[in-house]
């Protein structure tokens, strides 16, 4: 899964693809490069960001997600917003990234349900705003099984498709070193439920604090090495920036296997 931020403020690549041009050109490359599915946002998660309206998140992405499927590109929107799902999802998407796990708006579980499209549930604690403060983790692979094993049982509940449910502990947000290690050695421990597992450690600020690298831009071959560590514990799908160095690497591993 390939990222591809329309937004001016994203921790690794913000800016670089608001004009919405640049977008599909750049989601087009990573197709052509080997990605699987292009995930586009249009509204920043990093910590301490703000909100974009509706109708913002809309305009930003809408043109891009369009293209890409006309182009035939299997199209995730990352949006916690149903209105923006709803337009996203006409325009072609087939999958719906949500990083809160559908509990940001009431109306997104039943658009789900209705529109029969896939859908990434992520396990976050707290919001942006609050930097994605909490309280300690327990155990938090167990911690974080539990609320997705739920949020899933509840999505199924409500008439969503199981097999178009995938499931991401959402390593950042809020996370300690520690704990995002963990996660990835423990995606095995939740893709054991059976549902397929999203691993998205690219560039996250957890690789800046073990290499000392800074610039994000900079932590691919860590990123690349992740992804390769995501798959051979469990993970079905990585989410990265730097597609042909994941691929490399992926495509190495499974020589190896």
């Amino acid at each position: 899964m390939a990222i591809v931020n329309v937004t001016p403020d994203s921790f690794s690549d913000g800016g670089e693809r608001f004009d919405p041009a640049r977008a599909i050109d750049d989601g087009l490359r990573f197709v052509a490069e080997g990605a699987d599915i292009l995930d586009v946002g249009g509204e920043s998660t990093r910590p301490g960001s703000v909100a974009v309206s509706p109708d913002e998140e809309r305009r930003r992405v809408l043109p891009v997600v369009d293209a890409l499927a006309r182009q035939g590109a299997i199209v995730s929107l990352d949006t916690r917003r149903a209105s923006v799902a709803e337009a996203g999802l006409a325009a072609g998407a087939r999958i719906v990234n949500d990083v809160s796990a559908l509990r940001d708006d009431a109306a997104m579980l039943p658009l789900i349900a209705r529109a029969g499209a896939a859908v990434v549930l992520m396990h976050r604690r707290g919001r942006p705003e609050d930097r994605y403060a909490g309280s300690p983790y327990e155990n938090v692979v167990e911690d974080v099984r539990r609320f997705l094993l739920d949020r899933a049982a509840t999505c199924v509940g409500a008439g969503v498709d199981r097999r178009s449910i995938a499931l991401d502990p959402g390593l950042g947000f809020g996370k300690k070193v520690d704990e995002e290690l963990a996660l990835i050695k423990g995606a095995g421990r939740l893709a054991d439920a059976g549902y397929p597992v999203l691993i998205g450690s690219s560039r996250k600020s957890f690789i800046g604090r073990l290499t000392g690298v800074e610039a994000a831009a900079d932590r691919d071959p860590a990123s690349a090495f992740l992804a390769v560590e995501a798959v051979r514990h469990g993970a079905s799908i990585v989410r990265v920036h730097n597609v042909p160095a994941t691929r490399q690497a992926l495509a190495v591993f499974e020589a190896m296997r």
